[in-house]
């Protein structure tokens, strides 16, 4: 164990990173559970003298309580914060780390390891310059390597430090340490990681990383530390186009109106002509603020408030740009890394957040998944929690992007799951869609409102849901023949007889009913906009696609009528006798047996029909249409 000083007065300055003009080196360690990572952090830290005597001697405490090496010194509880961390001897969140040598400042990103928190490891290596992948030189590379480094290639992550850890435990050899680097590097070859230097290292022993190892002699090049601080991750992003997306209009006055933000690309000086995305405005830059107050220009990097030269409409989401243009595009085709625990569905809708701008998407198609062992392409209908796949996107509107490979910030979303809200996917934008630019919708004449005055009568969709034998059809082909009575215009969709036509090449797996409930909503909208009363009669078991065809629909014409019969009930009555052959094992994927059914939160209606006759039922629907005039 290397001989620990104080730190200096030069290093205690330094640690004050606003203060100190050195570059700075963002990186992230990653790799499987147990191989070092926190070791290898836990060391950086210790053998660059930023410890202080407090921090030194709490650790000689909690090494002898909670650590994992005897009673010597655990450097990885310099970064296990959580006691979960401690308890278990794992990490769970992203913990990250500061410190600083002569030649640069370092902010390190510690990930965890573990399938599980994979999203995390994707955050932390997010916004790294470059990652140091560790691989316990018992194990060599394992599952859990080949994903780290697949999300490395995909955010862009050009530099990789392989550090093949606990070579005290294979002897030191230099064969293992050899043939391991050889499939690290075809590996890094074909994900497309240009720049890899692989060190044996014994993180525990600080072998390798500050000081060269005396037990390793075969081995003649730099130390980990060495290398961090001599390799050159600068890029190009000052010289880009300019890029700022705006965060937040300023106006704390009636005098001033400025649009914050931290600029993604390229540079801006006062009077540079600029264009504002999606709309196309052109203005001017009349005045520059930086945290240092009025400049006469700004670069990549920089939070700044600019001022324009004319009144326009500008708005948070919106993209300053001057330079070549960026994409616009409501169809792009991106990378995906799932993380949710629930499945990905295509047809289903997100929130997608790139920047500061959001807007609803739907993943249209899957084109393949990525096979972690081989790398091969995999058909696939859907996507389990960290799986990586390639997929086309269907925004509602036009989103100002960049391919990721050009700009990391302009080119990486996220998406959300409304319904939960949960983090769903990170993505990264490949290219925008060439059908996107080339369409534009036709300007009709005769709208819905014209169509519906021709009707005397307000469009809408009733949407029946709920189990089967719950006696959705029943009711809505009562409601439809009631409107026909009553000379008003409608149309029944009922879920069986579109399976003989528009879904007929639909199963019922999860997935093919999602793509089910997506066609029916685009026909009932169709109804809608022909003026018409549109009747749903559709199991439609996902709150969310529910939720999707009511977005589908202007505020007020999605009137949602859960038929809420017990799963005993329907299960008694079993009309078409579909529960006994569930039961049987004859009919997977049903739905209330072993498919999950998502009770609506908040309908518009609730009819059980064991205690309501169908008849009054329909009575009770006609009565909600004429209380909110649809009638």
């Amino acid at each position: 164990m290397s001989y620990h000083q104080a730190p200096t007065a030069a290093v205690l300055d330094a640690l004050q990173l606003g203060q100190d003009d050195r570059p700075t080196l963002r990186f992230v360690t990653c790799g499987s559970v147990d191989d070092g990572k926190s070791t290898l952090v836990g060391r950086l830290l210790y053998d660059s003298k930023t410890l202080l005597d407090d921090q030194l001697a709490a650790l000689a405490s909690e090494s002898k309580i909670a650590g994992t090496t005897g009673g010597d010194l655990d450097f990885a509880l310099l970064v296990d914060g959580l006691q979960a961390e401690r308890e278990q001897g794992i990490t769970i969140d992203v913990a990250y780390r500061f410190f600083c040598t002569q030649r640069r400042r370092f902010v390190v990103a510690d990930t965890p390891g573990h399938a599980q928190y994979t999203r995390n490891m994707a955050t932390g290596a997010s916004a790294a310059d470059l990652a140091v992948v560790l691989i316990d030189a018992r194990k060599g590379v394992i599952t859990q390597t080949r994903r780290h480094s697949h999300i490395l290639a995909l955010l862009g992550v050009r530099h990789v430090v392989l550090a093949v850890n606990k070579m005290d435990l294979v002897g030191f050899d230099t064969d293992r340490f050899a043939a391991i680097a050889a499939e690290y590097r075809t590996m890094a070859d074909r994900l497309g990681i240009p720049q890899v230097q692989c060190i044996p290292v014994v993180a525990r022993d600080g072998d390798n990383i500050f000081a060269a190892s005396t037990r390793m002699p075969w081995y003649h090049g730099p130390t980990v530390m060495a290398h961090l601080e001599t390799v050159d991750v600068a890029g190009d992003i000052a010289e880009r186009p300019f890029r700022l997306p705006v965060q937040w209009v300023n106006r704390p006055n009636a005098e001033f109106r400025g649009f914050s933000g931290r600029i993604a690309s390229g540079t801006v000086r006062i009077g540079d002509a600029i264009s504002v995305r999606p709309s196309g405005q052109l203005t001017h830059v009349a005045g520059i603020i930086t945290a240092a107050g009025e400049q006469d220009h700004a670069a990549a990097g920089q939070s700044v408030t600019l001022m324009l030269a004319d009144e326009i409409d500008v708005s948070r989401g919106d993209v300053l740009t001057a330079g070549g243009p960026p994409l616009v595009s409501d169809q792009l085709a991106a990378h995906l890394v799932w993380f949710d625990g629930d499945a990905m569905l295509p047809g289903r809708r997100y929130v997608l957040k790139c920047g500061t701008a959001s807007t609803g998407a739907v993943i249209s198609t899957l084109k393949h998944r990525v096979a972690i062992d081989t790398m091969e392409h995999q058909a696939a209908i859907t996507l389990a929690t960290n799986e990586i796949g390639y997929v086309n996107l269907s925004l509602d509107r036009p989103l100002v992007c960049e391919a990721y490979r050009e700009d990391r910030e302009l080119g990486s979303f996220i998406l959300i799951d409304p319904i939960s809200h949960r983090t769903a996917a990170a993505g990264m934008i490949d290219f925008s869609l060439r059908r996107a630019t080339d369409i534009r919708r036709q300007a009709l004449d005769v709208d819905k409102s014209v169509r519906a005055r021709i009707k005397q009568q307000r469009p809408c969709v009733l949407w029946f849901t709920g189990l089967s034998g719950a006696g959705k059809s029943t009711i809505a082909n009562l409601v439809d023949r009631r409107l026909a009575e009553l000379g008003r215009h409608a149309a029944l969709l009922d879920g069986d007889n579109l399976r003989y036509g528009i879904n007929r090449d639909l199963g019922v797996t999860s997935e093919a009913r999602v793509e089910n409930t997506r066609r029916v909503a685009e026909i009932a909208a169709l109804f809608v906009d022909a003026g018409l009363i549109a009747l749903v009669s559709l199991i439609s078991p996902f709150r969310g696609d529910r939720e999707t065809a009511r977005r589908r629909l202007d505020d007020g014409e999605f009137i949602e009528i859960h038929v809420a019969t017990s799963l005993s009930e329907c299960e008694r009555r079993d009309p078409k006798g579909l529960y006994a052959r569930a039961r049987a094992g004859e009919l997977p994927n049903f739905t209330g047996i072993d498919q999950v059914y998502e009770t609506p939160l908040a309908p518009e209606i609730i009819i059980d029909t064991s205690e309501m006759s169908a008849e009054a039922a329909c009575e009770r629907i006609i009565a909600y249409l004429r209380e909110h005039r649809y009638l």
